[in-house]
């Protein structure tokens, strides 16, 4: 293991053990730091992809039993891609890695963000692009190699209004056609690969592709690499433009295209 990935996976190990001991003191580390959670709730509310059914969360048993106590469970159906979720390479790229063969040292990192919202504002279909990352790195500094990359386009703002965050509130399969909603250039995409090494990409839309592709190359060119998106982000106004620490730990679906995600960034005082 190289010594990237052991630190990766020692500073893992320290934010899930400083997470698990202050589960008494919300959002509160005992040497100092906040935990920012970018994950949405699963509901009826859920925007979908419109082709794909949405969530729906049915009720085995809730209540008293006979022997006198209380008793809940329930049983959930969801397609893989839809609420805060991570996209596995092989989703668009045949013999990739699944959901449940990506590295944990791919899914925990430091992290940037990416804030285009002001572009959005302008232009709902706005793609991003390699100049939004130039100009990042002017004021940043380069992309650290195995950064995780979160784009930032003020999507949020509009969850769970369907028509506002997809673009259109209608279902099946013509209603892919209506979609609107700003995504990641596929030459940014071509230019992360061949010019950064990173870990993962996220972004507060449904798609890393803008809602108007027929190709998703975007998809394609990050996902050759292995490198895994995560969609749907939310609070994503909530993080520092660097410093954070991502945890992103999906459901580990054996062979799976991908599956519901709860991720959540770790801020440290600074």
């Amino acid at each position: 293991m190289t010594h990237s990935k052991t630190t990766s996976v020692l500073l893992l190990f320290v934010c899930l053990t400083v997470f698990y001991s202050c589960a008494k003191e919300k959002n509160n580390a005992p040497f100092g730091g906040t935990w920012i959670d970018l994950s949405y709730t699963y509901d009826a509310q859920t925007p979908y992809w419109p082709t794909a059914e949405g969530f729906q969360l049915d009720t085995v048993f809730e209540g008293m039993t006979e022997g006198g106590y209380y008793y809940s469970a329930f049983q959930f159906q969801s397609a893989e891609h839809g609420g805060t979720h991570i996209d596995a390479p092989i989703h668009f790229a045949q013999g990739k890695q699944t959901v449940d063969e990506i590295p944990l040292e791919n899914l925990t990192g430091e992290a940037i963000v990416i804030d285009v919202t002001d572009s959005v504002s302008d232009y709902i279909d706005y793609q991003i692009n390699v100049n939004d990352f130039e100009n990042w790195e002017k004021k940043n500094g380069t992309i650290k190699e195995d950064a995780i990359v979160l784009l930032r386009t003020g999507f949020g703002k509009f969850w769970p209004d369907k028509k506002k965050y997809l673009g259109t509130d209608q279902k099946g399969p013509a209603a892919v056609a209506l979609l609107h909603f700003p995504g990641l250039n596929p030459d940014a995409a071509q230019w992360l690969v061949d010019n950064r090494s990173i870990k993962a990409i996220g972004i507060d839309t449904p798609s890393i592709d803008y809602g108007r592709s027929s190709t998703f190359k975007s998809h394609r060119i990050l996902f050759e690499k292995n490198i895994p998106a995560f969609e749907n982000l939310a609070n994503l106004d909530s993080l520092p433009t660097s410093g954070s620490y991502i945890v992103a730990l999906p459901m580990k679906i054996k062979g799976g295209s991908g599956g519901p995600l709860r991720i959540a960034a770790f801020l440290p005082e600074k």
